[in-house]
């Protein structure tokens, strides 16, 4: 039987260092848009976007939470009631791409704190900002299988290389969890 008009809310939290895209990302899959010019994130910001899936509505609210040491304090209350997160560091062969790529412990350590088990992909952004010939996903790959990650995505948001593909993997994992279990409580 199909749940026709249902309303799905999922809570999804973007979470990595500073100026690695996590905003930019959020604004290519909700609106299509990329701005070129680096504005940085106070604390959070959140996204409204709505999907239909299967005649179902999903309203997703994307929490951006800013990536600076100085916003540490918050964070706590901006991973509350988070259904998923994604974890987004950059590709880019500099100190940035570096210290992003070895901070995803610290994040998930993060969300592993404040939220119960959900699921969490990686987003590898800025991809064309790098000769994709020579990324090594092997690394990437350890760290996936090392926290049991649902996956990670090469992205790249001012090309939107993969960035739906990504997206639309933890809101179809969402959405078939939560079905599953409203349809188990409706039995």
């Amino acid at each position: 039987m199909k749940d026709s008009g249902s309303k799905f809310k999922f809570k999804i939290t973007v979470i990595g260092d500073g100026r690695v895209g996590k905003t930019s990302l959020i604004k290519k899959y909700t609106k299509g848009t990329f701005n070129k010019d680096y504005v940085r994130t106070i604390g959070a910001q959140f996204s409204i976007f709505d999907k239909e899936k299967d005649g179902n509505l999903i309203r997703l609210l994307f929490w951006d939470i800013a990536g600076q040491d100085e916003f540490n304090f918050a964070r706590p209350s901006f991973f509350k009631n988070s259904r998923a997160a994604i974890i987004v560091y950059s590709l880019e062969d500099n100190e940035l791409g570096k210290e992003s790529f070895t901070h995803i412990s610290n994040w998930h350590n993060d969300i592993k704190q404040h939220c119960e088990d959900i699921p969490i992909v990686i987003f590898a952004n800025k991809v064309d900002l790098v000769d994709e010939k020579n990324l090594d996903e092997s690394k990437i790959q350890e760290i996936v299988n090392k926290y049991n990650f649902l996956g990670y995505y090469i992205t790249s948001a001012k090309t939107g290389q993969g960035v739906v593909e990504a997206f639309n993997t933890i809101i179809d994992k969402l959405y078939q969890k939560y079905k599953s279990l409203s349809t188990e409580l409706s039995e």
